[in-house]
């Protein structure tokens, strides 16, 4: 038994201090002995548990909302052949069960809807794994997918090409690193549908993206041309005093980020051709050089400077 504070109260004596006996499912006053209820629905499991262990392994309800799942995961099935009670089927019952079985599956893919959405969200599947895409963020590129289908722009175009383009804008949102080449390679169609598509999603859903940090992608290519540590860092503190002095605005991310990995390169005698940091980069020879010049010339004020030694005639 527990003691509960009733705001009601009791109807008798006005006492507020209610007691609540699970076993009998009653309410009973503690001051009079009144029984202010006698059908109390118990809201707890139906099994027991005696670790938290096992208590965690035994859920009694569904798995959560998700706009992955092409209804939300609000489905409904019909199994097995036995009743509520544990009683078999009679022949009869099981063969009108079979039939609401079938028409339940049919009625759940002939809606355009629901068909769209299930091929979609079986392609936001392949595509999150190959990208090693986050949960959350495969959430948002599902929710923006369902909203692109909502305002009718997938009518007529590629429902794999939206759906790589909503991956790409969620991965926008969250500033997670994922090219847009990247992604439109892990996808079925050409890479010129897909920016089309996202062109077309950023207009009509009026989504604003946050600009890209370069630092983000230092790593990323100091992995992959196995650089040292302190290569990576010095590259990084580079891109920091280039904010500084605002060299960076306006410029490709992934450009800046190679040239001041090159630069931080050289400084440290890790040095590493461009030719190799612009493919690691995903950019060009030329887009590197230029970025490199502009970061020079951004911090000539901070870089050492050798005095001369005047000659005497």
């Amino acid at each position: 038994m527990m003691h509960k504070q009733n705001t009601i109260g009791c109807s008798r004596c006005r006492s507020t201090n209610i007691i609540l006996d699970p076993e009998a499912g009653e309410e009973v006053c503690s001051e009079c002995g009144l029984v202010i209820s006698e059908v109390i629905v118990d809201t707890g499991p139906e099994w027991r548990a005696f670790t938290s262990a096992e208590k965690a392994t035994r859920p009694r309800v569904g798995s959560a909302r998700s706009y992955t799942l092409y209804d939300m995961g609000l489905t409904t099935g019909f199994s097995g052949n036995r009743d509520a009670r544990g009683n078999r089927l009679n022949p009869d019952t099981r063969n009108r069960m079979n039939k609401l079985k079938r028409y339940d599956t049919r009625s759940k893919l002939d809606d355009t809807w629901g068909r769209n959405l299930s091929i979609a969200m079986a392609e936001l599947d392949r595509l999150s794994v190959i990208l090693h895409i986050p949960k959350a963020v495969k959430e948002h590129a599902a929710l923006l997918y369902r909203k692109a289908l909502k305002h009718d722009l997938i009518r007529g175009r590629s429902i794999d090409a939206f759906v790589a383009a909503s991956i790409y804008a969620a991965c926008r949102l969250h500033r997670i690193p994922r090219p847009l080449k990247n992604v439109s390679k892990a996808s079925t169609r050409e890479h010129s549908e897909v920016a089309r598509s996202y062109r077309l999603l950023l207009r009509e859903l009026k989504l604003k993206m946050p600009i890209d940090d370069p630092m983000k992608f230092v790593s990323g290519i100091a992995s992959k041309l196995q650089v040292r540590q302190n290569t990576e860092q010095q590259a990084i503190e580079i891109l920091r005093k280039a904010r500084k002095k605002q060299g960076l605005s306006g410029k490709d991310p992934r450009g800046i980020a190679a040239a001041a990995l090159y630069m931080a390169c050289m400084d440290n005698d890790d040095k590493r051709i461009q030719k190799d940091v612009a493919a690691a980069a995903g950019t060009t020879e030329v887009t590197l050089r230029n970025r490199l010049r502009g970061l020079e010339m951004t911090l000539q004020d901070t870089l050492p400077v050798v005095s001369e030694v005047p000659t005497t005639a």
